[in-house]
């Protein structure tokens, strides 16, 4: 009789101690919803598309200035890295900015620059896969992906609403789409020539 009921008050045991564990993980995740997405600890989702090259400051600095900022302009980085350029436009056009990052390492670091160069007021940085976003309230997006990320963030691009800019850095957008205006300038951090192209929506054809 005995085993019979260390058995039954086993089996009650494990049973409660599944409920407190399910009650648990919905207490935690009702609370999770509750937390902003900035303020989110980030966590190893999927493999980053690309691995990550920070675009020179000099470069950064021309890209922003060929998306004719406004004041009230809302800028987003897609694959934002270190955030560099949040920060820059930030500083230099007092505007607000989101960087989204897939990978966490990443994440960290730009919430480090961010607080860093005291724009936490300006810029937030959320963890997300950035093929799933919804680009309607973008007014200026800075982009250094490679083309065939880019081709595959279009439906997303061809959603943003008129008058939004986009600055893309060596790779363009892919056709039929073609730039309002191309330069080429040469970074002073590498004496490599850099290719800048600028976007309006509605964008233009071939």
């Amino acid at each position: 009789m005995r085993p019979k009921i260390w058995i039954i008050l086993s089996a009650a045991g494990l049973f409660v101690l599944t409920v407190m564990i399910m009650s648990y993980e919905a207490r935690f995740a009702s609370a999770l919803q509750g937390v902003a997405p900035e303020a989110q600890d980030p966590k190893q989702m999927r493999e980053p598309d690309a691995v990550y090259v920070g675009t020179p400051y000099d470069v950064v600095s021309m890209m922003l200035q060929m998306a004719d900022i406004k004041k009230n302009d809302v800028v987003y980085d897609l694959g934002c890295g270190d955030a560099r350029m949040l920060v820059l436009a930030a500083q230099k056009y007092g505007v607000h900015g989101v960087g989204y990052e897939i990978d966490p390492e990443l994440v960290i670091r730009s919430r480090q620059n961010v607080s860093r160069n005291n724009v936490l007021d300006l810029v937030k940085i959320i963890q997300a896969d950035i093929f799933t976003l919804d680009l309607g309230n973008v007014d200026v997006m800075p982009l250094y992906l490679h083309p065939d990320m880019l081709v595959k963030l279009m439906p997303q691009v061809e959603k943003m609403k008129p008058g939004s800019r986009i600055v893309c850095h060596e790779y363009g957008l892919p056709a039929p789409y073609i730039p309002d205006k191309t330069i080429t300038m040469v970074s002073n951090e590498d004496n490599a020539p850099r290719r800048l192209m600028l976007y309006t929506l509605p964008l233009k054809r071939e």
